[in-house]
């Protein structure tokens, strides 16, 4: 049985490089870097600002190789979560625009991970944070940006009297006035339906009407489904009366049902009431190992992330922190029998001195790190292989 979770410990940029000489490629790429705040860097970098540059200007620098060296790993039909804050949103959003090129950008989501806000200092009470989304090629990206968690029942509030499976009506018209007769000719064509029965056919029948695809203006549109395909699956079509604002008048609409398995697809605002907050990821982590992390990321953000890739995904994470991309591949395969892979990177830089994680014994970042996944490893299942590399 395959190993779910790998814990390196070393320098994430030496790790980084040693793996693309290996050949080594990941489906799915997520990293939380330092935010860039205030605090120094707990990485030695050999790329530094020059002196009398800002600290945008050495971040970016330190940023850039780790980026780089993370292309380089990342399958072709991979992608890249970055989280980060406003303090470096902008000047992330610019290097990975040049490290992966503009075309791979897929999303800029804002998660809700602190919903009271920070009540500390001045100005704005910031609730929230970003989650930069890229691909390294977008026509092969295997990214499914839609999740099974999302969909809701009430969404579908019809139930089939001889199945009792639940449905919902959607109007068979685009209504997407992009799509018109001009730019969709083959889908702009006459329907037959009769209102009382339900029927619908693309030829005509006894006690049909027939019916053109038309905006609520009256300006003509498109169907969103060919004829043949309305010929094969004529049960999933019903022919309904419905005021418009001209009045009465005859449309069609698709049985749109709920079935195992469906996905809807995700908005760009992801709540903490969905994915977890700062304070959950904190619980999660205390009835592990403890009290040892300002401020981890929630499992439920990370297994979100996961929804949108193949579960038997390579991951990495080589900003691996408390350990919840590992953590949170433990718990996805769990639940779904997945197959997921994930190596978790960090570095043995000193904690501060009098933090919880010193006075834990957690002495190096790293400990922080190997804690958990081996806590996981107990808890969950899955197992854990550690290694140090480059060899000290």
């Amino acid at each position: 049985m395959p190993v779910w979770n790998t814990f390196v410990e070393g320098d994430n940029l030496a790790v980084l490089r040693a793996c693309a000489a290996r050949g080594e490629a990941f489906d799915l790429v997520y990293i939380d870097p330092p935010y860039n705040t205030g605090h120094a860097f707990a990485y030695a970098d050999d790329r530094r600002g020059a002196p009398g540059e800002g600290r945008h200007a050495a971040w970016t620098a330190f940023m850039r190789p780790r980026l780089e060296a993370a292309r380089d790993v990342l399958a072709d039909t991979g992608a890249l979560f970055v989280s980060i804050d406003d303090h470096e949103a902008a000047h992330l959003r610019l290097l990975l625009d040049d490290v992966l090129g503009e075309e791979g950008f897929l999303a800029q989501v804002v998660v809700n991970l602190n919903p009271k806000g920070r009540q500390l200092g001045g100005g704005f009470a910031t609730s929230h944070e970003y989650l930069l989304v890229y691909a390294r090629d977008p026509r092969r990206c295997v990214l499914q940006a839609s999740s099974p968690d999302t969909v809701d029942e009430r969404d579908f509030p019809l139930t089939d009297a001889a199945t009792g499976r639940r449905f919902r009506h959607l109007p068979l018209r685009n209504t997407n006035k992009k799509f018109n007769p001009t730019t969709s000719r083959t889908l702009h064509f006459a329907v037959w339906g009769d209102p009382v029965t339900g029927r619908v056919a693309t030829a005509p029948f006894d006690g049909a009407v027939e019916i053109e695809p038309v905006f609520g203006d009256g300006r003509p549109a498109v169907w969103r489904w060919s004829r043949p395909l309305i010929d094969q699956r004529p049960d999933d079509l019903v022919c309904r009366t419905v005021n418009g604002v001209r009045g009465p008048r005859v449309d069609v609409f698709q049985r749109d049902w709920l079935h195992p398995g469906r996905r809807k697809k995700l908005t760009t605002i992801w709540l903490a009431e969905e994915v977890g907050s700062t304070d959950t990821a904190v619980a999660e982590l205390k009835e592990l190992v403890g009290h040892v992390f300002e401020s981890p990321k929630p499992t439920g953000l990370l297994r979100r992330v996961l929804a949108t890739m193949p579960a038997d995904a390579r991951v990495l994470d080589f900003f691996a922190g408390s350990g919840t991309t590992g953590h949170a591949v433990a718990l996805a395969n769990a639940a779904d029998g997945g197959s997921r892979a994930c190596t978790s990177v960090d570095v043995a830089a000193p904690t501060r001195v009098g933090s919880n994680a010193h006075a834990a014994g957690l002495v190096t970042v790293a400990d922080i790190t190997r804690a958990r996944l081996r806590a996981v490893a107990e808890t969950v299942g899955g197992g854990l292989e550690e290694r140090v590399e480059p060899p000290a």
